[in-house]
This record gives C-alpha cells, sequence and structure tokens, in this order.
C-alpha cells in the first residue's frame, strides 16, 4: 500500500496537469466542456477512490499471488514475450469485467459511478468505485497464471493498462485513422459512454479494441448521432458517495418488495436495469426516453459557491499529498482517522453543492472535529515537521468550512431562492 500511495504522489498532479490543459484548450477554442460542479463531482469521485485503495478497504477473494503459486502448469521467462501475453491477458480480463459491469444488475453497482457524469471530459474518467468492495478481479487473470506470468510483471502492468485508460476521455480528438482498428479510441469511448440507444453497452475495451470487434460489441461513432452522455437512471446528485450505492440500494428495495420468492434471488443476476414485473408496476422509476431533451442535473449555484468549491477540491488535494507523501509515518490508525476525515469532507461539500439542508451540520461538526483534534495533539497528523505553520493552516482551514458551510446554507442560499 506504501508503494501505491508514492506512486499516487506523481500520478494525481499529473492527472490534474492534463484536465487543466483540457480545461484550457476548451476555454480557447470556446468549445468548454466543463462545468465546475460536475467537475468537482467527478475528482471527488476519484479522491474517494484512491483513498479506498491506499488503505486496503475491501476484501479480495483470491491474490493473483496465490493463483500463480497454485496453478502454474509452467514458467515464462521475463522477456518480451511474457510482457506481451500479460498485456493480453490483463486487457482480455478487463474487458469481461467491463462487460459483467454492463450486463449484470448487481455488477453495475460498481460501475455506475464511471458514467454518471452528463458531461464527457477527462475528469469524468476519474469518477471510479467505491462500492467494489469484494476484489475478484485476479479470478479473471487465471489464463495468466496457467502459464506462470509472475506476479512482478502484473503488478507493473496493471497500474500502467489502468492509467492507459484515461486519456481516451474526451471530445476534443475526433477519429484516428488506421489506429481506429487497433485501439479504443476517444470517438469509442464517447460511444461507450453514449445513452443513445444506438449506442449504448457498445466498445467495453480497455486499450484495444478487438475484443469488441470479435464479441459483436463494436459500435462505431456516428456523424448524424451525436452522443449524449449520463445513465438513462439519472443520479440527480453531486454526491459520489450517494452515486456509488444507489443502484445497490434500488436492488434491495425490490428484492424487498418483491412478492416472488424467486424474484428475490435472481434480481441480482439478471440483465442490468431488469425489475420484478409485480414491484415495477406498483414502484416505476422515471427512465430517460427522449435523450436528446432531457434536464441534465444542475443545483443552484453562484460565482462564490463555485470558487467555494474549487477551494475545497483544492483543499482536499493537498490533504491526500500530503497524507500519501508521509504515509508511512502516520501508521495505519492514523491514516484511518485522516482518512475519515477526508470521506466525511468530501461527502460533506458535495452534499452542500447539492444545497440539501443536511450538509452544514456534517461540515460543522467536521471542522469542529478536526480544530479539537489539533488543539488537543498541538499537530496535524506530524504536518509541523514539513511545513512550518502547517496545523494552524489546517486549523484556518477548518475553520472557513465552518464558516463557509453556514454562510452558503443560511444565508446565500436564502438570497438565491428571493431571486
Amino acid at each position: 500500500m506504501e508503494t501505491y500511495a508514492k506512486a499516487l504522489l506523481y500520478a494525481i498532479p499529473f492527472f490534474i496537469l492534463l484536465l487543466a490543459v483540457e480545461m484550457l484548450y476548451g476555454y480557447f477554442v470556446k468549445d468548454q466542456k466543463y462545468r465546475v460542479m460536475d467537475t468537482v463531482s467527478s475528482i471527488s469521485s476519484g479522491f474517494t477512490n484512491i483513498l479506498k485503495d491506499s488503505l486496503g478497504l475491501g476484501l479480495i477473494l483470491v491474490t493473483y499471488p496465490y493463483l500463480v503459486e497454485h496453478l502454474a502448469l509452467m514458467e515464462l521467462k521475463a522477456t518480451w514475450l511474457v510482457w506481451l501475453v500479460a498485456f493480453l491477458v490483463i486487457d482480455f480480463a478487463g474487458y469481461w469485467n467491463h462487460r459483467l459491469s454492463h450486463e449484470v444488475n448487481f455488477f453495475w453497482n460498481q460501475h455506475v459511478i464511471h458514467h454518471s457524469s452528463e458531461e464527457f471530459n477527462l475528469a469524468c474518467a476519474l469518477r471510479q468505485s467505491i462500492s467494489n468492495l469484494i476484489g475478484y478481479f485476479p479470478l479473471l487473470l487465471i489464463p495468466a497464471a496457467l502459464v506462470g506470468v509472475p506476479n512482478k510483471v502484473i503488478a507493473i502492468l496493471a497500474p500502467i493498462h489502468l492509467f492507459a485508460q484515461f486519456w481516451y476521455h474526451t471530445q476534443h480528438i475526433g477519429k484516428m485513422g488506421w489506429l481506429e482498428y487497433v485501439i479504443i479510441t476517444p470517438s469509442q469511448h464517447r460511444v461507450h459512454h453514449a445513452i443513445n440507444p444506438e449506442y449504448i453497452d457498445k466498445n467495453l475495451g480497455q486499450i484495444l479494441c478487438v475484443w469488441d470487434r470479435w464479441f459483436g460489441t463494436f459500435q462505431e461513432e456516428q456523424d448524424d448521432i451525436p452522443p449524449q452522455y449520463g445513465v438513462l437512471k439519472p443520479a440527480r446528485t453531486w454526491n459520489p458517495i450517494h452515486i456509488n450505492f444507489q443502484h445497490l440500494w434500488r436492488l434491495l428495495k425490490d428484492a424487498w418488495r418483491t412478492k416472488q420468492l424467486w424474484d428475490k434471488f435472481r434480481i441480482w443476476f439478471m440483465p442490468t436495469g431488469w425489475r420484478p414485473p409485480d414491484v415495477a408496476a406498483k414502484f416505476p422509476i422515471k427512465i430517460i426516453d427522449d435523450v436528446y431533451h432531457f434536464q441534465r442535473y444542475s443545483t443552484p449555484s453562484s460565482k462564490a459557491l463555485n470558487g467555494y468549491m474549487i477551494f475545497q477540491l483544492l483543499s482536499t488535494l493537498f490533504l491526500l499529498l500530503f497524507m500519501f507523501y508521509n504515509y508511512a509515518t502516520i501508521g495505519f490508525n492514523g491514516l484511518l482517522l485522516f482518512g475519515a476525515f477526508v470521506f466525511i469532507g468530501i461527502y460533506g461539500y458535495t452534499t452542500l453543492m447539492d444545497r440539501t439542508y443536511y450538509a452544514v451540520y456534517i461540515e460543522v461538526f467536521r471542522g469542529l472535529a478536526g480544530l479539537l483534534l489539533i488543539w488537543m495533539t498541538e499537530d496535524w497528523f506530524g504536518i509541523d515537521a514539513f511545513i512550518p505553520w502547517g496545523s494552524t493552516s489546517i486549523a484556518i482551514y477548518f475553520a472557513l468550512t465552518i464558516f463557509g458551510s453556514i454562510y452558503f446554507t443560511f444565508f446565500e442560499k436564502a438570497q438565491l431562492q428571493k431571486i
């Protein structure tokens, strides 16, 4: 986990830099693809994901080292062939894992967050799951284990394979000629994120597009069918934690409400979106039927609130980078407490973005708890050893959080309602 945390120290600033480049490009060509609230929600979702992964929160059914130790029938040496085989197996496994997420009710819950943005840009690539608490992906790597691909090869390639899926979440790159027949391109991935009937559940590949072409899930982007983004059951919230568990909550309610015992069991394994007939009739759920004219989610806002949310996002980024930099020194118990502050913070300020009344209580509680911790320990997880006046700066941040949540809940919101 410490190695992963160190890697994030370099990966996060790189991704943020690319986001800034795309934003600036959109600004100068007068074709901006970003909205402040959506972007803050997307990046905050990425923060929750890396926080979960860096703290090792989740249950791994079986690890790849265990599989290769017990299943290997031969041993590939660490030559160019082993790297090629490992890449192909990871990409093939990624295709089928992705396809399961789109085709099976239960697995869709771990992927819906990635599709929940009604925009399509590099930021939405960061919408990654925290609801995938049971890790089963190594089971899809059994072919690699059988031929004895070393664990260190998988350990190096897997994160590279994941990060390589970032760049094609953009609307500013058109079709790419002959590369459209080799790799997943922005054009192909725009199709994948679209909710148009012609496009939905297509282009499930991750790096190579050959799997989609072989297994019948490929669809080319059409000039006369502009992609429309989001999910057919809109999230209607900026809170990424809510989005992560919305679908699971619907499944639980449907399984409870149905009178048919068989439906209580099979709902989890039926195609995505399937509902027991008796429940669907009694408790209908609104689904987008006209993808070109549905109302995209927005909440009352202002330049002040937008600026405050950018401040919260940058502050959270700073806290995470410090946590990863000081990972070993903070210790496991300290990391859990640190992570709780960050997690509650993301929940609080994204709930405030929704203009939900109870957001102020979450933010005031977090601010007071942070100030109390700094007062009791006379530090903030050792930050004063690295930054002069570090804990004082964090205390000011918590004070601003308390003030900001009260102001935007009780004062600015009331003013907006009068307009």
